[in-house]
């Protein structure tokens, strides 16, 4: 798993069969500090995620062992949106507190 931040929507009008209803978001892998690192790549949105939000993906095989994507043509999926992280006893992110 790894951090990421939504950074836009992907529209596709033709797809594959078992894509069809499937939400794909742009997503950014982050540091747990928030920045930026590695490329951005598409992901399904397993969770109702939504712009500018961070979230866990995982990728590869782990990718389709949701029950929104087990099965599918998928290499990256979003299987968490992130509401706190403590690191060292410290809470370093907080949702409601994020902009």
């Amino acid at each position: 798993m790894q951090f990421a931040r939504i950074i836009g929507n992907v529209v596709c009008t033709r797809k594959d069969d078992k894509l069809v209803g499937t939400k794909l978001l742009m997503v950014q892998p982050v540091s747990i500090e928030g920045e930026p690192k590695g490329n951005q790549l598409v992901a399904v949105d397993a969770v109702g995620a939504g712009e500018g939000e961070l979230v866990l993906i995982v990728a590869g095989s782990s990718a389709r062992q949701t029950k929104r994507t087990e099965g599918n043509p998928v290499d990256a999926t979003i299987m968490a949106i992130v509401d706190f992280i403590e690191k060292d006893g410290k809470v370093v992110f907080k949702k409601s507190a994020d902009k």
